[in-house]
Formats: structure tokens, sequence, C-alpha cells
């Protein structure tokens, strides 16, 4: 059954336009830390959907699902993920980033602890880890964004996958 709200949401984009789009220079600026740092852009896909599901952010789920499968994620993995500790679906690399973004993402349950720090470094660069810090941060901040403002899924069209 579908989410019905009488309350009409503000439009952040035409209300704030210059906080959008520093919103948006950021989001920009962290892909290309990421891309910058040779992360795959697979690994952040997971990473987004991970953050989105943990926020119950509906738009960001749908809009990230559909973003990994026109990177060729499987559907299996992408089904898989909220309980990706408890598959041999992903790799250890994939893993110490959804520990690292799930850490963040909910930093009020115990901070970022050292041990899911130290498993990212053994896997990635200081490089890597911090695109992979901003990648959670943006996404978050996404979604409190599209939660906040009542963002409807369903209508988003993935880009076509680079080259």
């Amino acid at each position: 059954m579908p989410h019905s709200d009488s309350i009409s949401r503000v439009a952040l984009k035409k209300i704030t336009p210059d906080v959008s789009g520093a919103m948006g220079a950021l989001h920009g600026a962290a892909v290309s830390a990421a891309h910058d740092a040779k992360l795959e852009p697979e690994l952040l896909e997971l990473l987004r959907i991970r953050a989105s599901q943990i926020n119950g952010c509906a738009f960001c789920i749908d809009m990230h699902t559909k973003d990994a499968r026109a990177q060729d994620e499987t559907e299996q993995r992408i089904y898989a993920l909220n309980a990706w500790r408890e598959t041999p679906f992903f790799t250890d690399r994939e893993r110490a980033a959804l520990a690292l973004t799930e850490a963040v993402t909910l930093v009020h349950d115990g901070r970022v602890p050292n041990e899911v720090y130290a498993e990212a470094a053994e896997v990635f660069d200081e490089a890597q880890i911090a695109a992979l810090i901003w990648a959670a941060t943006v996404i978050n901040a996404y979604n409190r964004i599209a939660i906040a403002t009542r963002m409807v899924p369903g209508g988003y069209v993935p880009k076509q996958k680079n080259g």
C-alpha cells in the first residue's frame, strides 16, 4: 500500500537552490575522490544501497538498486545485501566497505569501532578510506533529504554503464 501524506513537503531545490547546488557539488566531489582513489563504482552502489536500507529511504533504495543493476550487479547480491554478513556473496574488500558504511551510518550506536576501521585499512589505502567515508556521509545526507521531503520512489531511470 503506497504511503500517503496529506502534508505537502518543501521542494528543497526550488526553495534553497544554493544549498541544493552545494549538496550536488559535495556529491560530485565525493564521486571524484572515489574515482581518483580507484574505488569501483559497483562497490559504491553497494555502499549506497546498504546505508539507504539502514535508514529506510525507499527513494534511494530504488535509485541505487537500479544504478547497481546498470553496473551489472546481480539480483542475488542486491537481495542479500541487508544480510551480507550471513552470505558468501561478498568479497573481503566489499565486506570491509559495508562494515565501515554501517558504522558511519549508525555512528550513534558506538562510533566507528577501531576494529571496523582496522579491517578497512587492511584492504583499502588512506585515499580509498577517505573516499568511502565521504561516500557514506553523502548518501546518509541524501537519505535524510529524501525522507524529510518524502521523495517518491519509482520514477528514477539509471544512466547507462560507462564504457
